[in-house]
């Protein structure tokens, strides 16, 4: 690994300094609006969740617990809707080596308990996510930093053990959320936090209940009176309700649909590019995946294009089974795109000693509108390489805690991650909590550890370059395509001329970001 000497640690300083980053996440851009206004009630609808969701931010991961837990609480940094990295929580931040980080305390913010946000809330916040026994999805993007302490009154130090340039970034994702610690020592996490709303009920899989914190400090935010979040999982039953008027906004428009919903004046759709994608994930130390030659013949059996025209309709660009999209920054358009050739598939089922290969691929509705459609395609275009790839429909309750990472082989949905360190480390380092295909690849772990310290941006794009060529050729998932967020929304909800994409509606933040009119 390379060792950094001062002299470079100090010209480092003016980009490691301050608020605010591209992120080079696309989107398209928004017509001018009225300034927000407030009041009235705001209905929108998921698809991912379950009954046995939690307020618990370590164990969050679909969209009703995201979006909830964005809204009761706030990070330290956040992603904008200009797909920016913002000030949250902190105010600004410095590092002159990239390995000892300061960041200060936004001051005068209260919890909706009234307690006034301190430095021991930041610090048990994040500890949450941190040590042997913590269970949280986000530990290992956490697993560098070597102290958390004060600075001062305002200030918080963390200490990382070696330098990453990115870890601002880190601090943005929907895990580490700040909630108050009591004199006990133990955090609150009933729902309490520094958020735009207050929890007034909680029904995991069914419906949330939020009302408008009076004594909010982001100014023109969290316009809406109440909040009114349900879980609908068939995204048809959720344009309906849109279309009919019982609901105001749905995170998932049906794409069948799309071109008599375009015909409604009442309802405004967006398709927002950026780098959410499935994974067709395969236990990749068990086999038959355990064999390079079968995760290639699956690769080689699904046709990207056909599934980006017929599932898609157009709303996304082919992948190349790795998880950096073309709108993020080191993604690499020199690797050669991987196409369609059952020629191919069949000549690594033979390298595998095998005729041919009959698997089951668990896939549920509410993963993202056209998840089975997208599975039944795939069935379609491995059958003339001699794969038979059979369609488990698995119900969207329960899929994450009964499915995902417990099936041998089955479908996953990842948003997009502002810098590829941070989907690296989550879903494909040895040790990544949600290392779903249980990849394992020396060369790679030691990419990842030398590109996160890495200070020189061309040697940096490199190694980020050769770890999408280790995923796309020998990585654990089928990775098809990019899918843009294609949602829906009354024509009496608006929001600003940008739009986040790192999520669907608005990064998860319509809740505090939209407004009625």
């Amino acid at each position: 690994m390379k060792k950094y000497t001062s002299g470079l640690q100090i010209g480092r300083r003016g980009f490691l300094t301050g608020s605010a980053a591209v992120l080079g996440l696309s989107q398209l851009p928004r017509p001018a609006v009225a300034a927000p206004t407030k009041g009235g009630t705001f209905r929108v609808s998921v698809n991912q969740g379950g009954t046995s969701d939690t307020l618990n931010p370590a164990e969050a991961s679909g969209s009703q617990q995201i979006m909830v837990g964005w809204a009761l609480r706030n990070n330290l940094t956040e992603i904008g809707s200009d797909n920016k990295l913002k000030p949250e929580l902190a105010t600004n931040w410095s590092s002159d080596d990239a390995q000892t980080w300061v960041f200060k305390l936004r001051q005068g913010v209260t919890f909706h308990n009234g307690k006034t946000l301190g430095t021991e809330d930041v610090i048990a916040s994040l500890n949450l996510h941190r040590g042997e026994d913590s269970t949280s999805g986000a530990k290992s993007l956490l697993a560098g930093v070597a102290d958390i302490t004060a600075e001062g009154s305002d200030g918080i130090k963390i200490t990382l053990s070696a330098p990453n340039a990115d870890f601002p970034f880190i601090l943005s994702d929907y895990h580490f959320q700040i909630m108050p610690v009591g004199d006990d020592g133990e955090l609150d996490l009933s729902g309490t936090g520094t958020g735009g709303y207050t929890l007034e009920s909680w029904k995991p899989g069914v419906k949330t209940v939020l009302k408008r914190n009076p004594n909010y400090w982001k100014e023109g935010a969290a316009n809406f009176d109440t909040v009114e979040l349900l879980l609908i999982s068939d995204s048809g039953a959720a344009t309906t309700a849109l279309v009919t008027g019982e609901i105001d906004a749905v995170q998932s428009a049906e794409y069948k649909t799309l071109g008599l919903l375009g015909r409604d004046k009442n309802v405004a759709i967006e398709s927002i590019s950026g780098g959410f994608h499935p994974t067709f994930a395969m236990q990749s130390s068990q086999a038959p995946f355990n064999d390079n030659n079968v995760r290639l013949a699956l690769k080689y059996g699904v046709d990207r294009e056909a599934l980006v025209k017929k599932v898609l309709r157009g709303h996304g660009t082919v992948a190349n089974d790795h998880p950096v999209a073309p709108s993020m920054p080191y993604f690499d358009a020199s690797l050669e795109q991987r196409a369609y050739d059952p020629d191919k598939a069949k000549f690594h089922l033979k390298e595998a000693g095998l005729d041919s290969l009959s698997v089951s691929l668990s896939v549920s509705d509410s993963l993202f509108a056209g998840a089975v459609d997208s599975v039944t395609l795939f069935r379609e275009h491995a059958a003339p390489g001699g794969i038979d790839v059979q369609v488990a429909r698995e119900p969207g309750d329960g899929y994450w805690s009964d499915v995902w990472m417990k099936k041998p082989f089955f479908t996953s949905s990842w948003g997009a991650r502002p810098v590829p360190d941070m989907i690296f480390a989550t879903a494909y380092s040895k040790g990544g909590d949600w290392n779903e295909s249980e990849f394992s690849n020396d060369t790679f772990q030691q990419l990842m550890l030398a590109a996160r310290s890495e200070l020189d941006e061309a040697k940096r794009g490199q190694m980020y370059g050769d770890m999408q060529a280790i995923l796309k050729d020998e990585g654990g998932s089928v990775i098809p395509f990019f899918r843009n967020f294609v949602y829906a929304r009354r024509a009496d909800v608006s929001h600003s001329e940008d739009v986040a994409s790192n999520w669907a509606l608005d990064g998860y933040k319509a809740i505090e970001r939209w407004w009625k009119v």
